[in-house]
């Protein structure tokens, strides 16, 4: 099992927070093909070979991707796809 881990600071409100969290969530949906939910200030998110979480603070993003064994090839392409959805709606 492959992990990816980043935290991203924001100046945002929660709210404001919560609204860039979900629009990095469905566009990981539209290619990833990831179902996610809110539970609270954390988006849980997964599919088959996936399963993670966005959780929002008053100062940050934390994620943390967990990758099975056929993804985990793909880690640093995942990685790098996740970190450039985080910076464009991240501000």
């Amino acid at each position: 099992m492959s992990e990816i881990l980043l935290t991203r600071p924001h100046r945002m409100s929660l709210k404001k927070a919560r609204t860039a969290a979900q629009k990095v969530a469905d566009q990981l949906a539209d290619e990833y093909d990831v179902q996610s939910h809110w539970d609270g200030d954390t988006l849980r998110f997964a599919r088959s070979g996936v399963d993670g979480s966005l959780h929002i603070t008053a100062h940050e993003f934390r994620l943390q991707v967990k990758l099975g064994f056929l993804l985990a090839a793909f880690r640093p392409a995942i990685q790098a796809r996740i970190e450039q959805s985080l910076d464009r709606f991240v501000v």
